[in-house]
């Protein structure tokens, strides 16, 4: 009951974004000293979880996105997909228009460089806080899911283009790699090998030194090898509505998410404890600025090209309605993870950055709002 409950709730995330709040501001040099010192060559707390565990946790946001674009899945057919890919780029432009305007009024020129900050969508956070407005199964959840991904991405990418380090520049040829990997799973999946072990070990580490060494966070590394995981094959438990024939067994994906899932929802307490350790610097204008472009900027942006899209004839997952698109905007507004990272490579005054990073910070209270606009749009959680 109180594993369930942990789960259902996201308790050892939020956990570990308090004790993470409470630690780096009573006992700063501490927190640093724990998270951030090397435990062997240059290898830390912080790059363990990030570069490591955090690509078991896209894993298995990439399993969801593959049963959603499945048939009987609620992405599914593809069609389907183009609305929250739509919404997607509203997410990125609206939080981006809302930045310029908002900096045009209590900004500072000082303050352009952070429009990167309000683009990215915290996939960890805006997930789990999906499943418990919506229930686990909700159509929204995949909606959010997808456009999540999607935008990290973006994200990413906007931080290697526009905010580039000058002492490790983005290296391209190094993703052959990763289409490497791709290939030799793609023959694994055709040579029906079933246990998803060779494509996590092999393939999957292929892939991550591939990301890696073009300088691109390798946590998403796994997404690329995911859909390759069999869909039938050997089975523990019959939990896999998609592609299975035999009610007595369930896929290699399905195995592969049943068996990572639990070491990944109990894992976030160190996410939320080596990423959520910021002090309460001073707060300016700028921390107002990225906060509302971000939480406004999102539910406004992908609100509104979503109605675009389905003007336009796409539709959205079925089961899903007008009220559940703006709240999944809203919750789409928090940004914290990736948020916070460009804003360590967006500004270089400490001062600014700091400022910036509580903006991000911030955000985390979409937890609260998200729930309560739940309550009021009259929110039908699908729990199974």
């Amino acid at each position: 009951m109180v594993i369930k409950l942990c789960r259902d709730y996201s308790i050892p995330l939020i956990a570990g974004v308090i004790v993470a709040l409470v630690w780096a501001n009573l006992f700063p040099e501490s927190y640093h000293h724990v998270v951030h010192t090397p435990i062997i060559f240059d290898v830390n707390f912080h790059w363990l979880i990030n570069d490591i565990f955090m690509v078991f946790f896209f894993a298995i946001a990439g399993v969801e996105i593959v049963n959603s674009l499945s048939v009987g899945g609620a992405l599914n057919p593809i069609k389907k997909s183009v609305t929250p890919l739509m919404a997607t780029a509203g997410g990125v432009l609206g939080p981006i228009a809302i930045f310029f305007i908002l900096n045009s009024i209590i900004g500072s020129p000082e303050y352009v460089k952070g429009w990167g900050i309000c683009t990215a969508t915290d996939i960890a956070l805006a997930w789990l806080l999906a499943r418990v407005v919506f229930g686990r199964s909700h159509p929204a959840v995949s909606f959010l899911l997808l456009l999540a991904v999607v935008d990290d991405g973006i994200g990413l990418a906007i931080i290697a283009i526009f905010y580039p380090d000058p002492i490790n520049p983005t290296q391209p040829i190094w993703l052959v790699l990763v289409l490497f990997a791709m290939l030799i799973a793609y023959r694994l999946n055709k040579k029906g090998v079933n246990s998803y072990w060779p494509y996590v070990l092999f393939c999957g580490t292929l892939s991550w030194f591939g990301m890696y060494n073009a300088h691109l966070h390798p946590a998403l590394s796994l997404i690329a090898i995911v859909p390759f995981l069999p869909k039938t094959g050997m089975a523990i438990v019959h939990d896999d509505s998609h592609g299975i024939d035999d009610a007595s067994c369930c896929s290699c994906l399905s195995t592969f998410e049943q068996q990572v899932a639990p070491f990944v929802e109990f894992g976030l307490f160190f996410f939320g404890l080596t990423n959520a350790g910021v002090e309460l610097a001073g707060m300016s204008n700028l921390t107002l600025i990225i906060l509302i472009s971000l939480v406004v900027g999102k539910t406004i942006g992908i609100s509104l090209f979503t109605w675009i899209a389905t003007l336009l004839g796409f539709k959205l997952p079925t089961g899903m309605k007008a009220n559940d698109v703006v709240v999944a905007g809203l919750i789409g507004g928090m940004g914290l993870t990736v948020a916070l990272f460009v804003a360590g490579a967006a500004f270089v005054d400490m001062e600014l950055q700091g400022a910036a990073k509580m903006g991000a910070l911030l955000t985390a209270s979409v937890f609260i709002l998200a729930i309560v606009a739940g309550k009021i749009a009259r929110i039908k959680k699908i729990k199974c």
